[in-house]
């Protein structure tokens, strides 16, 4: 991922919108994803990483 989070693209959760940069409080925002269409898939991305992460754990115990 690029060191420069800044100008990669974030998520908006309140607003549902892809942002460029910092435009909205870190609160507001997930992220950094490296493309504009990453980001707009961002809530799919993030159900997927918690069934994954989800599933890890289980196999853990």
């Amino acid at each position: 991922m690029a060191e420069d989070v800044e100008h990669l693209f974030w998520y908006n959760m309140r607003t549902g919108e892809v942002e460029h940069g910092f435009e909205s409080p870190s609160v507001d925002r997930v992220g950094p994803f490296e493309t504009r269409a990453e980001a707009e898939h961002a809530l799919e991305i993030l159900r997927a990483n918690s069934a994954k992460w989800a599933e890890e754990e289980a196999a853990e115990e």
